[in-house]
């Protein structure tokens, strides 16, 4: 009797499974607006209704064969879960590099959500899950290139909002250098600085200041086809040359300081947007030239000060930079003010930081290093002579979607990759003319919104005054807390930041 009952309420049973995964099912679909996912309710309905197909034929088999499809079947279920959490809901994330200290610091673990601003539709739907670009340790792509679909984002929780800490894909990222040394590069910042070098050493009287806009055109054209032809002439050392689709170049995690529409300019190390300065954040980051009292720089790396350097986060890499002044930017000839040779060195420290060496009685003399102390290389546009620097860029306008730009050959540098690249358009320039798409232009309309990112180490952080804007369809999600951190100076327990553990990102300003 009891046989019969079970057997008569398992149809229930069956029947209501599959109406709450359909239902499910239904509604992600409309989340997405991906109608041909319509074809898969067949298959949910014989999975637990029909059963004429035998999901898991295995379990009537004897041995080794069903011990080893449980595994497989288990190990492709969570390889599933796993791909379709981290594409449309929230994936992990680890801070790789100093470029946001100390608001984030390098060892930290982001909860990343995508819902916050909407996931996207993949591009490259064919991936290996938990791998962004490349399979570890046979070193090969972990996606397949085809299918690629356009871009598309669903609706999510909101938008990028100013100041909101933000993973995207790093835009520059579309050609990369394939040696495994290398493809953390931005590969047209190397191939511009390789052949403006090149250059300069043909002819050490080059002034681009007495240049008109087409002569400076023409000589970063001519600067980035001897880096270009430079770094494939040595693919020995820096691999061939390969292309990687949006969603699958690297990523990264910088600030938003600049919003679509918005006209952002850089004063003295200050953001101002449309005129009016950007607060800064709470541990924003600067370096500092510093001459030592009494103690050197070994003794600064010392346990004596081990304390102070964990209390404020002064990480070992701070601290090794210090004996760049006069070794490497010295070699290298990047020092433009032979004054501060004086000092020991530089070092990136907060406002607090710097105080509480001055504090302590440690440091002789300190301020802060300025754009006439030391060469950081070429800025954004890489095409064109601006005369700009990190602390004092600009003005530029941030595209917005729908906002229309007049184009001429002097600001052409500064849109020209957002229409050609991110945009998809021809773009040439002939006999001082624009083209686009073959027709005469003086103005462009943009069809995508975006960003401007930079990282709060301001003098020690590749962003977007290095390569530029941010495009909408580059940004991945919003980290929303900190599930752990690891000094990575310091071993075992130790090592553990365990007052940063689950910090919400959004309290850090």
């Amino acid at each position: 009797m009891i046989d019969k009952e079970k057997a008569a309420l398992n149809p229930k049973k069956q029947w209501a499974k599959f109406i709450c995964a359909l239902v499910l099912y239904l509604l992600f679909l409309v989340w997405v607006k991906s109608w041909w996912g319509l074809l898969v309710v067949p298959f949910i309905f014989d999975y637990y209704i029909t059963k004429k197909i035998r999901w898991k034929w295995w379990e009537d088999s004897e041995g080794p064969i069903r011990f080893i499809m449980g595994w497989v079947d288990a190990l492709v279920f969570a390889l599933v879960a796993v791909y379709f959490i981290n594409l449309f809901f929230f994936q992990n994330y680890v801070i790789p590099s100093s470029s946001l200290e100390k608001s984030l610091l390098t060892g930290d673990y982001l909860f990343v959500s995508k819902v916050s601003y909407g996931p996207r539709i993949p591009e490259t739907p064919l991936t290996m899950p938990l791998t962004q670009h490349t399979l570890p340790i046979i070193n090969t792509k972990s996606y397949i290139s085809w299918p690629h679909w356009d871009y598309r984002r669903v609706k999510g929780l909101g938008k990028v909002e100013l100041n909101d800490i933000v993973v995207f894909n790093f835009p520059a990222g579309d050609t990369i250098m394939t040696e495994p040394a290398y493809q953390g590069n931005d590969y047209y910042h190397d191939a511009y600085t390789y052949g403006t070098n090149f250059l300069a050493q043909q002819n050490r009287n080059i002034r681009l200041a007495d240049m008109n806009t087409l002569q400076q055109r023409a000589f970063f054209d001519k600067a980035y086809a001897m880096g270009r032809n430079y770094i494939i002439k040595n693919a020995g050392t820096f691999g061939t040359l390969g292309w990687r689709p949006t969603d699958r170049r690297e990523n990264y995690v910088k600030r938003c300081v600049g919003l679509p529409g918005q006209t952002l300019q850089i004063k003295n190390r200050i953001v101002y947007l449309d005129g009016k300065p950007n607060k800064e954040p709470e541990n924003v980051e600067y370096t500092y030239f510093i001459k030592f009292k009494n103690i050197s720089v070994a003794d600064f790396m010392g346990e004596r000060f081990d304390e102070l350097r964990k209390e404020y986060n002064i990480s070992d890499e701070d601290v090794q930079t210090l004996g760049r002044l006069h070794g490497y930017d010295l070699n290298q000839g990047y020092v433009l003010n032979r004054a501060t040779l004086a000092y020991d060195g530089y070092m990136p420290l907060t406002k607090s930081a710097a105080a509480e060496l001055k504090r302590q009685g440690i440091v002789k003399s300190m301020r802060i290093v300025t754009d006439k102390d030391i060469y950081a290389g070429l800025y954004y546009p890489l095409n064109a002579y601006t005369g700009w620097t990190r602390d004092n860029y600009g003005p530029i306008w941030i595209p917005a979607k729908g906002k229309s730009v007049t184009l001429t050959l002097k600001n052409l540098p500064v849109y020209e990759r957002c229409i050609k690249v991110y945009e998809s358009n021809d773009l040439q320039v002939k006999n001082g003319k624009i083209y686009i798409n073959g027709k005469p232009a003086n103005s462009y309309t943009f069809k995508m919104d975006y960003y401007w990112m930079m990282g709060d180490n301001r003098h020690n952080s590749a962003d977007s005054r290095y390569w530029g804007f941010v495009p909408e369809d580059h940004i991945v999600g919003k980290p929303i807390f900190i599930w752990w951190s690891s000094d990575p100076d310091r071993k075992g327990f130790s090592g553990i930041r365990w007052h940063r553990l689950f910090n919400w990102v959004d309290n850090i300003k």
